[in-house]
């Protein structure tokens, strides 16, 4: 049996990399003014942060019954099955339609909802290449992967309101007053949606409390005897700054791998520029 692992964009895979890993990549959409654009195919960070400064209508969506399919029967042509790992749907209704779409394969493809995103959505991809490897069925990857959901934890920050109130996260007074306090809101990802954790002022204070919350979730998640993979991500157009905010959780997890990846420009639109974030998850450890 030979099962294929597919995902979409927002785990920070695109394209060239999944070539490299074996993976098939669904990229996602992002409407700027009504002009539908796609993550690693021509839309830059740089042309996604000037739009939104300039008060641009831009909005994400999901990919298209037809785009999903497309990539699905390209899959099953070389593969017997297939595992689908997209987008939590906690945050996006795009697991709910590709869950209907496959209804329509027979069990050759089966829809993971293990409510991760960005970072940890990345772990759950190394994880099913490697069940994959193992000879599991697509069923069996996504039953594991399921199980090992929620064990995963995001914490992020942003530096402004002003794209949270856009998209409806928060609202206009609170943005407003942020705005005048130097606030700096904490969000917490577990369970697939984000959700507010603390605020802090200044962005020192931000990045220090993002980091703190982690330490003490990665402890309480070591103690139990889990091997848990680790990662940074940001909205930073200078990828410097990316490298820097690397080094900076490194010092706070020492002896520990932490890996990088610049945030989707799914979540960049609703976050802006300059957003910073830390997560571990629980890793797939057959021994």
């Amino acid at each position: 049996m030979r099962t294929a692992v597919v995902t979409d964009n927002n785990g920070g895979i695109y394209e060239e990399e999944g070539k490299k890993l074996g993976v098939r990549v669904v990229s996602m959409p992002i409407l700027i003014n009504e002009e539908i654009c796609f993550e690693g195919k021509g839309l830059t960070i740089n042309r996604l942060f000037e739009e939104m400064e300039k008060g641009t209508s831009v909005t994400t969506s999901q990919p298209s019954p037809a785009d999903i399919m497309d990539v699905w029967d390209n899959v099953l042509k070389e593969y017997d099955e297939l595992v689908y790992i997209p987008l939590s749907s906690g945050i996006s209704g795009a697991m709910q339609t590709a869950t209907v779409l496959s209804q329509d394969y027979g069990g050759r493809v089966q829809v993971v909802d293990n409510h991760r995103v960005s970072v940890t959505q990345r772990h759950s991809v190394m994880d099913a290449l490697k069940m994959a490897e193992q000879g599991m069925s697509a069923a069996q990857i996504r039953n594991l992967l399921e199980q090992m959901g929620k064990e995963s934890v995001i914490y992020l920050g942003v530096e402004t309101l002003e794209y949270l109130k856009r998209s409806g996260r928060v609202t206009g007074a609170a943005a407003a007053i942020g705005s005048i306090l130097h606030i700096k809101p904490v969000l917490v990802c577990r369970g697939g949606k984000f959700e507010p954790f603390q605020t802090v002022r200044g962005t020192k204070s931000c990045r220090k409390k993002t980091i703190e919350a982690m330490q003490k979730e990665a402890e309480e998640m070591e103690n139990k005897g889990y091997h848990l993979r680790y990662a940074c991500a940001g909205s930073f157009i200078d990828p410097e700054e990316g490298l820097r905010w690397k080094e900076q959780v490194e010092e706070a997890f020492p002896g520990k791998e932490v890996w990088y990846d610049p945030l989707s420009l799914v979540v960049c639109a609703h976050t802006g520029p300059d957003a910073f974030g830390v997560g571990v998850s629980v890793a797939y450890d057959p021994e």
